[in-house]
């Protein structure tokens, strides 16, 4: 059955509540705004401001059973070839956790495991040297998921390593990053799969000559022979990758090798722990009480149900403020489809836009839109319970915040004067953190992942593979010549812009 055919049941059910508001909601059922939330690990999240009801919520159950989400599940789990397009294995799940008795899920755990060793031991090296500063490499995957990471957990005060991060191919980045920093004190981290990623190989030629040589380089990659021949990195300073991970998959990898030198190697190992402790409850749990079934469903619903054509994700803690720039590869990149896994054309909407940013901010910003714009933009909601500042009046007041914005979404507010009428019924989650450590920063990623997947599922489109990225990088390459005189474009309107570009 083809994913048209299985969600005109959610249609019709979006249908029938079309003229039901979250307030109409709320007062038919006053278990709600209990029963509509789950609690997983150090993870609590409540979907009772969602537009759907009780019946509603079990036609998108039942959709999901329809679409195989417990068996797809499993091959996820186990290592079968799901990234139909490039035959591979997608086992990021086995970077953290062993719930698979596969012998190639086994396997790549068991590769884990040993990389993770390397790594410890590399990152005890570092620390005990005079080095006080590492540059990371990467772009992409390679580059948010260990920034996200840093900054989020990150003390106050710096580590005995300071980590800092170099993607953007503009000369500028690598200035400002460069600029203060000891080139005798600093080592820097190249991370790229194929050690082929243009970005990366210019910034790392940048940072080979600031240094003076390769002594300080390590390497993360899939491709050990590029990274020696490229830049001379023996293979002790190369930590592995595999083709059965993903870019935005792979921090849980060696590509997490600079949040092990920013926060220390126990602390990315509680991250990872965090997150096989979601890895066991979504493989493990029926969906009407799976977190990760309710948040994919919930974006279905939004998506296909309503035909909300944006997602925003507002990090009500400044820790998160990079949370919704990594959710836009995660999501925006896995979803972002428009055929089917045996290459006709989806008949549904896919992928939302996804953005967002960090609460209070963001409410002196793009709020407006949301509360009184003509487009209805569901949200996550994400907030940490514990306050680990000393400034309890600023926790309180994020906190009463964080609960004014979901409610005003929810409810508006009548008026008079139409200028301060707000009409309120936009849907939202709350995603509270009992406190912001490795363990739930590694479980919410981890959640965020299994939605993903389950969305495709639905889809039935892949979510591992990522074609689109290509497109551009090619015609890129294609163009140097131009910009260097060598050559011309054939594409008129770049003729004209090369003209200006060369002065």
């Amino acid at each position: 059955m083809s994913p048209d055919a299985r969600l005109s049941t959610i249609r019709a059910q979006a249908g029938r509540l079309a003229d039901t508001s979250l307030q109409a909601l709320l007062a038919a059922d006053p278990a709600r705004a209990r029963d509509f939330a789950l609690q997983v690990g150090p993870i609590y999240a409540n979907f009772a401001r969602q537009r759907y009801d009780r019946e509603a919520l079990a036609a998108l159950f039942a959709l999901a059973e329809r679409a195989g989400a417990h068996e797809r599940l499993r091959a996820l789990f186990d290592g079968e070839k799901i990234n139909l397009t490039e035959g591979r294995s997608v086992l990021h799940t086995a970077l953290r956790s062993d719930l698979s008795a596969a012998p190639v899920a086994r396997e790549a755990h068991a590769q884990a495991l040993q990389a993770r060793t390397r790594m410890r031991a590399l990152a005890g090296a570092l620390t005990a040297s005079d080095i006080t500063d590492v540059v990371s490499v990467g772009i992409g995957g390679s580059d948010l998921g260990p920034r996200l990471a840093v900054d989020a957990l990150r003390a106050p005060q710096p580590g005995r390593l300071r980590v800092h991060f170099l993607s953007n191919v503009d000369g500028h980045a690598a200035q400002r990053v460069l600029a203060g920093l000891d080139p005798r004190r600093t080592a820097a981290v190249l991370i790229s799969k194929t050690f082929g990623t243009q970005e990366t190989l210019l910034n790392g030629a940048i940072l080979r000559d600031w240094l003076g040589g390769t002594e300080r380089l390590y390497a993360v990659s899939a491709n050990v022979q590029r990274a020696a021949e490229s830049f001379a990195i023996p293979p002790e300073r190369i930590l592995p990758m595999w083709d059965w991970v993903g870019g935005r998959y792979s921090l849980w990898s060696a590509v997490g090798f600079p949040v092990a030198l920013a926060l220390g190697m126990d602390a990315f190992e509680a991250m990872l722990a965090g997150a096989a402790e979601m890895d066991a409850h979504v493989l493990r749990t029926p969906l009407p009480q799976n977190l990760a079934a309710w948040h994919a469903l919930t974006a279905v619903w939004n998506r296909n149900g309503l035909g909300y054509a944006t997602q925003a994700v507002h990090a009500y803690d400044e820790r998160l403020k990079l949370l919704s720039n990594y959710l836009q590869q995660l999501v925006m990149e896995s979803l972002g489809k428009s055929v089917r896994t045996d290459g006709t054309p989806v008949d549904v909407e896919t992928v939302p836009v996804w953005w967002g940013g960090a609460g209070t901010d963001t409410q002196h910003s793009f709020f407006q839109a949301l509360h009184q714009g003509t487009s209805i933009v569901p949200s996550d909601f994400i907030g940490v319970v514990r306050n680990d500042s000393p400034y309890v009046d600023n926790h309180r007041a994020l906190h009463a915040n964080l609960l004014a914005q979901t409610e005003a979404f929810a409810h508006g507010q009548a008026s008079d004067d139409p200028h301060r009428a707000y009409a309120g019924n936009r849907p939202s989650t709350t995603i509270l953190l009992d406190a912001l450590t490795p363990r739930s920063f590694g479980a919410l990623l981890a959640l965020y992942e299994h939605s993903v997947y389950l969305q495709s599922v639905v889809w039935g489109i892949n979510a591992f593979d990522q074609f689109g990225v290509e497109l551009g990088k090619q015609v890129a390459n294609r163009l140097l010549p131009a910009l260097a005189g060598q050559a011309e474009a054939d594409d008129p309107v770049t003729r004209e812009l090369l003209l200006r570009l060369r002065g």
